[in-house]
């Protein structure tokens, strides 16, 4: 560490009372949970915007209010800037006009680590742009089951792809060492996130230890070696006992073993779920203070300081780390964002990047005598299915809002417009299949999931308004073109692989696109054979609805159960054999 870092830590901590002390481990919302005032008065270290009201209509004005928060930090006895964080998990994605990149899920079928590298790039470069320094962003769980409703944000069921990709992301972020030009990057969510029973999202996670060592911790492992700035904690528990309030793992596992020596985060409103101040002996450093969370936090903490419940040295450790990562980010010499950034959001440049993930990410896997790549010249072509010309459900969650849109959004393509921009016949759009074209040379029915995020997508779970199969609606929309005898490319647009097997032998093509974000005409640059297939399934795809009963682990299924497909297939034009016999996945 650099030592005159270390020097201004040491000197400025040595004058902070207790309260400025619990001040700096306080996140909170830029609304609701304070008035601008309590940015002083209550000292507060950090500020998070999520859903809820903007900070204004334009970057300007997001800015701007930024900018006016951090003035009432710096107006502070000991002037300590703030911190603001955001979940930019593919892209900076709660800003209308931003570029939105696939979801992870989609990176990983790229297998391209540099592509990982340069995304994370320009998603760090416009979320400064929007005013912050600080994203929620890399998610690298493993997921084990696909009802799990967070799926799409990881790489992979592979651990050494996720290991991979973590390492790409983390650099992307925040450059080969945390700095000024850095936006701090958060690994998430530490542990066990996507392997708990039955891919209950905040479910229990019963991997023995040694189990989740192997196949959890390596990308952990490569994210701290990276420099990872934060660490955000999993709402799971582990075997019963809540990760938050976990210092085996926490303390000794990634503090300890692993040598991360950045801020450990809690996740949403975790001192009042999860233990109040056993969180924080466990190892959580800064607290998302929010949803009423916040006087209760700072008296309940302070209490625990005063009675001795929580020691000064813990404390104190929590306030070191924060204020080192303030340092190294450079936000006491620089506090105020950077106004000449905000001409470089959704700029061109970045929405190529993004087209390339969007190609890149496509996983064709079946592709019957060769109807793709499409003739431009196809006399009529007709696009059916909702999520054809949607940008909001293209993208899925985390998309403008946190349960994702169900409308376009600006600076967004949709997947039709791409065709109708490279198809030089006619082309037509059936929203609802009920225009019965049985005319059309070809059908691309875009079918799939309606955007989701965290509990409200799981399957079988509380909300359980998702199924392991496409709705009947979907399935007819297939249905009612094979029986007009149109040939059929399905694009399944989904954040996660699901029982597509009957869809998949009725369609003359299949492709899993996966959630593609703002750049849909780079689904169409692949179809019309601009481009070749490059991506392979970061998932084992399965046959049947039984399937899920067996599978558990990463890259591999139990020996009672075969997938359609394995882990690490993919088709592209050319393969000489395309007419996949979906019983064997070849």
């Amino acid at each position: 560490m650099d030592h005159s870092v270390v020097k201004k830590v040491e000197e400025l901590l040595a004058k902070m009372t207790l309260d400025e002390k619990i001040g700096q481990m306080t996140q909170v919302r830029h609304f609701d949970d304070i008035t601008e005032e309590d940015i002083a008065t209550k000292f507060i270290g950090s500020v998070i915007h999520t859903q809820g009201p903007l900070p204004g209509v334009n970057a300007q004005e997001w800015q701007e209010k930024f900018t006016r928060l951090q003035k009432k930090a710096l107006s502070t006895r000991l002037g300590i800037p703030l911190l603001f964080g955001v979940d930019a998990v593919h892209g900076q994605n709660t800003y209308e006009g931003a570029t939105i990149f696939p979801h992870n899920i989609g990176l990983g079928a790229s297998r391209n680590a540099q592509l990982v590298k340069r995304a994370a790039e320009i998603t760090a470069l416009e979320t400064k742009a929007t005013g912050f320094n600080w994203a929620f962003s890399p998610c690298i769980a493993i997921p084990y089951n696909e009802k799990w409703g967070r799926v799409y944000e990881a790489f992979s069921e592979s651990t050494e792809l996720t290991e991979e990709f973590a390492r790409a992301s983390v650099i992307g972020h925040q450059g080969s060492q945390l700095g000024r030009d850095s936006v701090m990057a958060t690994a998430k969510h530490f542990i066990g996130d996507g392997s708990t029973d039955n891919g209950v999202e905040g479910g229990d996670c019963t991997l023995s230890p040694e189990e989740v060592r192997e196949r959890l911790v390596p990308p952990y492992r490569a994210a701290v070696e990276a420099g990872i700035g934060s660490v955000m904690a999993s709402f799971n528990s582990m075997s019963g006992h809540f990760m938050h309030a976990h210092e085996y793992w926490i303390s000794d596992v990634l503090k300890g073993e692993l040598g991360f020596d950045g801020i450990m985060v809690s996740d949403w409103k975790a001192y009042s779920r999860f233990g109040e101040n056993e969180i924080i002996n466990a190892g959580i450093d800064v607290v998302m203070a929010v949803d009423g969370d916040l006087q209760m936090f700072h008296d309940g903490l302070k209490a625990g300081v005063e009675s001795g419940e929580v020691p000064m040295e813990r404390i104190d450790d929590a306030v070191r780390r924060i204020l080192t990562q303030k340092f190294r980010l450079g936000v006491f010499e620089n506090p105020f964002p950077d106004a000449s950034l905000i001409p470089q959001i959704g700029i061109q440049a970045h929405r190529d990047v993004a087209r390339q993930a969007v190609r890149e990410s496509l996983v064709l896997l079946k592709n019957k005598e060769h109807i793709l790549p499409l003739d431009k010249n196809i006399p009529k072509i007709v696009v059916v299915g909702e999520h054809g010309d949607n940008t909001g459900l293209q993208s899925g969650g985390w998309s403008i809002n946190w349960q994702g849109s169900l409308e376009s959004y600006a600076g967004s393509t949709s997947i039709l417009q791409g065709i109708e921009k490279l198809a030089e016949g006619e082309v037509l759009y059936d929203k609802d299949a009920t225009g019965a074209h049985k005319d059309a040379d070809v059908a691309i029915i875009v079918v799939g999931e309606t955007p989701y995020a965290e509990l409200f997508g799981d399957i079988g779970g509380e909300i359980d308004a998702y199924q392991l199969t496409l709705t009947e609606e979907h399935q007819n929309y297939i249905n009612t073109y094979v029986n007009l005898g149109v040939k059929v490319v399905t694009l399944f647009i989904s954040g996660r692989p699901l029982v597509t097997t009957d869809q998949i032998n009725k369609s003359e093509a299949f492709v899993a696109a996966w959630l593609p974000g703002s750049e849909g005409d780079g689904i169409a640059e692949v179809l019309f054979g601009e481009f070749d297939f490059k991506g392979t399934l970061p998932h084992a795809w399965p046959a049947s609805e039984e399937d899920y009963k067996g599978k558990y682990g990463p890259n591999f299924w139990d020996d009672s159960v075969k997938p359609l497909f394995p882990f690490g297939f993919g088709l592209n034009y050319r393969d000489e054999t395309s007419e996949n016999d979906t019983t064997t996945g070849k």
